[in-house]
């Protein structure tokens, strides 16, 4: 099941709204790759916060 802003692994909970919403991209990509849950999970949140590094988004929110 594709993930949403509103519904997301919990191990991204603690990025930015912008930073996690490009993870949840990237990890529902991943995922119609056919790749694992876990393995998409991880290599999502590590794509996302490059891709934030590379624009200065902040990549943990501040409500933390």
């Amino acid at each position: 099941m594709p993930w949403t802003s509103e519904r997301y692994p919990n191990a991204m909970r603690h990025l930015a709204p912008p930073v996690r919403d490009k993870a949840i991209e990237i990890a529902n990509a991943l995922l119609a790759e056919q790749m694992d849950e876990g393995m998409a999970i991880r290599v999502a949140i590590a794509r996302a916060k490059q891709w934030a590094q590379h624009r200065g988004i902040a990549l943990f929110s501040d409500d933390c």
